[in-house]
């Protein structure tokens, strides 16, 4: 295994890159914790984590402002997380219990924040995608400058609901940054195996938008290329594409054994380009924090994580009432 190269100096302040490092390390425990209640019983149905991927949503919603939306899949917990949603508030929803965003009644993939702009977590594939569209429509006939995030990854890809949404973004001009969280893997078959295509970023071409291929474990090129895409959309040009080069160190889902890679190349990706590794390295190696200040950061993450299970726990289940209420008929 290559030895891990040293971090260039950052010219970013110590208290960004502290506000990125506190970000993502909440999402990695978060989720971490998250796996513990799953596997002890405590989260039902489909639950899947974002452990590895952190470096993408934080890199852009450091881009963001009020107003702008967010919309993905079922792989959510860190999206939430990152817009400002409360750990106990989301905690609570994959229980399924009443303090939860969605009142217990959305679980893992369908829960949502009208307060922070945060419109799913949805679990059909690719679904999200013309959805994304539609919330930028709204601005876009509003006037605004909004802009909105429409997440999906590699394998939604795939899916022709993507390119119907292509189209019209384009056709219209909407404020739209599409992102592919590209984690190579999609549900279990590699990238290479799914597809000819080079980049995926790439095939937004034929529809003329431009966009380009990110290190999606690195939270400052990300962040770079985030300003890029939503300068792009808010300037009236429509859409971007910016396809995020990432990796999931976990399986698909809980109940993924991920027979399909083997466990020397996580490991390799572990040790050479964890996003989180990679800020704490700038951070300490570059004189900006101590191994105490980290350490300080770490204790005060396990804390809110330990208290949005315990919260949790002590949230009743909703009342059988709730059967009838935010439904169509």
């Amino acid at each position: 295994m290559a030895a891990k190269k040293a971090p260039e100096k950052s010219n970013v302040s110590k208290d960004e890159l502290l506000k990125y490092y506190r970000e993502m390390l909440l999402i990695r425990r978060f989720e971490e914790k998250a796996g513990q209640l799953y596997g002890m019983g405590l989260i039902g149905g489909f639950c899947h984590l974002y452990i590895g991927q952190e470096a993408v949503v934080v890199g852009l919603e450091a881009c963001t402002k009020d107003g702008d939306k967010r919309i993905t899949s079922y792989r959510d917990h860190g999206h939430m997380l990152a817009c400002g949603m409360a750990a106990n508030g989301v905690m609570a929803e994959l229980t399924g219990r009443a303090g939860g965003y969605s009142k217990g009644k959305g679980g893992s993939m369908h829960m949502f924040s009208k307060e922070r702009h945060f419109y799913g977590g949805h679990g059909i594939v690719a679904a999200q995608v013309p959805l994304g569209a539609g919330l930028a429509f709204s601005d876009w006939y509003k006037g605004n400058d909004n802009v909105t995030f429409a997440y999906f990854g590699d394998g939604a890809a795939n899916q022709g609901q993507v390119y119907e949404a292509y189209n019209m973004a384009e056709l219209w001009g909407l404020p739209v940054v599409f992102v592919i969280e590209n984690n190579q893997y999609a549900m279990g078959t590699s990238m290479k195996r799914a597809t000819k295509s080079v980049t995926l970023y790439g095939r937004g071409t034929a529809y003329g938008i431009p966009g380009e291929q990110v290190d999606g474990m690195d939270v400052l090129a990300v962040k770079a290329a985030g300003e890029k895409a939503v300068e792009h959309c808010r300037s009236g040009q429509g859409p971007y594409i910016l396809e995020m080069m990432t990796y999931r160190y976990r399986g698909h889902s809980m109940s993924d054994p991920a027979k399909y890679r083997t466990r020397e190349e996580v490991e390799k990706i572990k040790q050479e380009k964890d996003c989180i590794e990679h800020v704490r390295d700038l951070l300490t190696q570059g004189g900006l924090s101590s191994e105490d200040e980290l350490k300080a950061i770490d204790k005060e993450i396990k804390e809110i994580v330990n208290a949005s299970a315990e919260f949790a726990k002590e949230s009743p289940e909703p009342d059988l009432s709730e059967l009838w209420t935010d439904i169509y008929a």
